[in-house]
This record gives structure tokens, sequence and C-alpha cells, in this order.
């Protein structure tokens, strides 16, 4: 499967924040033995060389752009949404996995019960999409907003991720 994730970094130029994305991109897909793996790829939005990511599969992103920017709050608001939207799906999920099912049901992980469990207390993974520059998931609101005070300049960075 294939999502759009965004990294939110400090940088001074266009090059620098995709730079900066793609360790944190790289960290995602366990390029260094010490990250574990959580996708298996990614494919930024400049790199023309594929027909089965990035702009052959999702069109025109831009590469990065600055977080105050009309494009940049338009990437912040997706990637938020997106985040919002998977975590209301599981929580109510488990809501009525636990409401419907018995503890046998819930340990064989009858209707995904216990995956969707996992995705509401994941830190990393399909479940977040939006990542600060360590490769940590941005989980809830005030952890964005503590984010986004950065003095520095903060860029987006979108990718498209395969899992």
């Amino acid at each position: 499967m294939h999502q759009i994730i965004y990294a939110l970094v400090e940088a001074s130029t266009t090059d620098e924040a995709l730079a900066v994305g793609r360790s944190v991109f790289d960290r995602l897909v366990g390029t260094s033995p010490e990250y574990g793996a959580v996708f298996d790829y990614y494919v930024t939005f400049d790199d023309d060389s594929t027909s089965v990511g990035g702009k052959a599969r999702w069109g025109e992103l831009p590469t990065a752009e600055p977080i105050d920017s009309d494009s940049g709050q338009e990437l912040l608001e997706r990637g938020w949404e997106a985040t919002k939207q998977e975590f209301e799906r599981n929580l109510e999920r488990v809501r009525e996995g636990i409401q419907d099912l018995n503890t046998e049901a819930i340990m064989r992980d009858k209707e995904l019960i216990r995956h969707a469990c996992y995705n509401l207390g994941a830190y990393r993974g399909p479940s977040l999409f939006l990542y600060n520059e360590f490769a940590e998931g941005i989980r809830h609101r005030d952890q964005l907003g503590r984010v986004l005070e950065s003095d520095e300049q903060m860029w987006i960075v979108p990718a498209d991720v395969h899992y």
C-alpha cells in the first residue's frame, strides 16, 4: 500500500529541507541498522525515475515548502487531517470491538481488533502522517504545536511511502 507522509524540518533553503526530509524518510525505511523500518521504501516528489510512486502515483506535489506559505499550510492540513481521521477510524474499531467481542475473540484478533489497538498506540508507521526531523510521529495537536514553534524556518517535505 502507498500513502503520502510529511516531514516537518528546520532548514533555510529548499535543497536543505529536502536533504533533511530524506534523512527522516531514510530512518523510517530503516536504511541504518539502528533504525527499525516501518515503511518499505519512499519516493520524494523531485524523483522522476519511477513509474510506481511519487509524481507517477499522486501527481505533482511540491518537493518542499515553507510551512508558512499557502502550499505549506495546505500540505500541513492534509497531513494533520489524515492523522486525525486514521486515529478516529482505529478508535471506533477498538470501541466497537471491546463492546461486541469477548476476550477470546479479541485475543484471536477477530475483526483485526488487536491491530487497531496497535495502530492507536503507534509512534511511527502507516497510522501517522506527520513526522518531526527525528522521524518521530506527531500524534497529537500539542506536539504539532511544539514542532511548529521553532525559531528556525520550518519546511514540510512530502514523500510517497510503501508499506
